[in-house]
């Protein structure tokens, strides 16, 4: 059986887990496991192994067992194989309605008994309790996988939306009809319609529009008058994967100008097209004493990011023979020339070339004062030059762009320094002339300068730094639908294997608020500039290899895809 074929327990993966999740091929042999977003089976394992496979793994994602702060609990090979055991039984018996025939009867019920969540199950686990090893069937689960790829799910293209709580939902998709007493279970060998239970669940479930007469948020073009900081409370949420994943589409440039789609978390679905950029010139204040921001403790951290070891030939000394340079010798030396003494190989540890584009928020909630009474945007326009020297100074490619906006059609980015641009005084008078004022529409923004570091930056690590208070705000663009664009922004460009770090300075945002806003990219709040040599380091290194985790998946995939496509030709 290949992919194609998986494909049909897509739909019973997502109603046991309560969202969408994806089925996809695992290696030959390869126990089922999952990394949050998507279920890896053997493609060539029987039609009820590969069911009983999804429907655990399914079941584990709904019972919060593979949540990140037991995942991270779970650090030896035997604590999971025991946690599994315990754990599988639990989750199962909790989806037990859901569940077909063949998977519920997997189902311990007195070993799903000893445990009542996660937490205890995984207490149980590190205890010296006698725990019987898991059925085959259950797969297997891996942490460092659930932790570094997909636990966050945001990170790889999956949102958060409103949603009733499953008990709540069922009791609505009750329409009166008489099947009550039908068992809510899912043949996958049949199609998912008509008026049963798990047909109307997955109806709701997978529906891609908001009832008009619903009386939702206000869509994207709604105005807003009344500026006050979102609370993010109150809503009762689930994790959902529309087909329509990350977006690899960066947007539409016409010179100056570019276009560029904007989530909508509501109606789960890019908007098209939906956001103008607008390139703008910054006026230089010829009046500012230009003033070198001291670089010097950043450059130590910076310099020590992700130093590689580099083989370098014909060297004077080295640690093993460059034998083209030492043949050329012997051939000048037999020619009667003097010879290149320089015929050794020799390993150093070098910098990987690096290109960054510093993305700094001039808007009007800049202008609020810090904790030390100085505004926002003084620490986060120190913060910015002090970054840019530094890696400026380290030879890395690095550019300066400002943002704000006035509406979805008015998105100004101020280019303070491009990658070409020299790093001298008209560069700082830029950006001492820079103002805050007008709004945030954060997701358009990230996408500009992930789309000019991709298209400018001219090497294959790349580096998207946002300094911003994380509040995003414009006209119909505030609260839930403003922050998940955001997140969303962010998850497309690491998808595409550029590094994101977010950096709030002086703002004081409330850490669960810059969550909303940034999710799983590396993110900090720093009280002021003058404190951020003590934690870019660890920043940076975290940002860049998260990018890279990202592209090594990406290309285990397509891998995966050409060796199928190929034993697919040659059946």
């Amino acid at each position: 059986m290949h992919d194609e074929g998986l494909a049909r327990f897509r739909l019973l993966a997502s109603a046991i887990a309560g969202r969408l999740v994806e089925v996809e091929p695992a290696d030959p042999g390869e126990a089922t496991w999952t990394d949050g977003a998507s279920v890896f089976v053997d493609a060539e394992a029987s039609s009820a192994d590969q069911l009983r496979g999804v429907a655990v793994q399914a079941a584990l994602l709904a019972a919060g067992s593979l949540d990140a702060d037991i995942v991270a609990g779970l650090r030896r090979p035997a604590v999971v194989r025991r946690y599994l055991a315990i754990e599988g039984h639990r989750a199962l018996a909790a989806q037990e309605p859901l569940l077909p025939p063949v998977a519920r009867r997997l189902i311990d019920h007195g070993a799903a008994a000893c445990s009542d969540s996660p937490a205890a199950s995984l207490a149980l686990a590190k205890s010296r309790y006698e725990i019987a090893e898991p059925p085959s069937a259950f797969g297997s689960i891996r942490p460092k996988q659930m932790l570094t790829v997909g636990q966050h799910l945001e990170e790889i293209g999956i949102e958060i939306r409103p949603l009733f709580p499953r008990d709540q939902m069922l009791r609505e998709l009750d329409d009166g009809e008489d099947d009550e007493h039908e068992p809510l279970v899912f043949d996958v060998s049949s199609s998912v319609g008509g008026g049963g239970a798990i047909g109307r669940l997955l109806k709701r479930l997978l529906s891609d529009t908001r009832s008009s007469t619903s009386g939702g948020p206000p869509g994207a073009d709604a105005p807003t008058h009344v500026m006050r900081r979102s609370t993010g409370g109150g809503r009762t949420v689930a994790v959902s994967t529309a087909p329509a994943t990350v977006t690899d589409d960066p947007g539409i440039i016409r010179g100056r100008e570019a276009t560029y789609p904007e989530w909508d978390v509501f109606r789960r679905r890019y908007r098209p097209d939906w956001c103008t950029v607008v390139e703008v010139e910054p006026d230089a204040d010829a009046r500012a004493s230009v003033v070198w921001p001291d670089s010097h403790a950043l450059r130590g951290p910076l310099a020590r990011l992700s130093m590689d070891l580099e083989r370098r030939h014909r060297q004077l000394q080295g640690d093993d023979i460059d034998v083209d340079a030492a043949v050329e010798a012997r051939v000048e030396l037999a020619a009667g020339s003097a010879p290149d003494e320089a015929v050794y190989v020799d390993t150093v540890r070098s910098r990987p070339e690096l290109a960054v584009l510093v993305l700094l928020d001039v808007s009007g909630s800049a202008a609020e004062p810090s904790a030390t009474g100085v505004a926002v945007h003084e620490h986060q326009r120190a913060a910015a030059a002090a970054l840019t020297v530094a890696l400026h100074d380290l030879g890395d490619r690095v550019a300066l762009y400002a943002f704000r906006s006035q509406g979805r059609s008015a998105v100004h980015v101020l280019p303070v320094k491009r990658f070409g641009d020299n790093l001298d005084a008209r560069t700082m008078r830029r950006l001492g002339g820079l103002v805050p004022g007008a709004y945030t529409r954060l997701g358009a923004a990230i996408r500009h300068g992930a789309s000019v570091l991709e298209r400018q930056g001219g090497t294959s690590r790349r580096l998207l730094v946002v300094l911003s208070d994380g509040f995003a705000y414009d006209h119909g663009y505030e609260g839930a639908y403003g922050e998940a664009d955001a997140r969303r922004a962010l998850a497309e460009a690491r998808r595409r294997g550029t590094g994101c770090l977010c950096l709030s300075i002086g703002a004081g945002t409330d850490v669960g608020d810059l969550r909303r806003v940034f999710g799983s990219a590396a993110h900090a709040a720093i009280p002021q500039a003058a404190q951020l040599a003590g934690v870019v380091g660890p920043l940076f290194r975290s940002a860049v290899a998260s990018a890279d985790v990202q592209r090594h998946l990406s290309q285990r995939k397509e891998r995966t895809r050409e060796r199928l496509q190929v034993e697919r030709r040659t059946a």
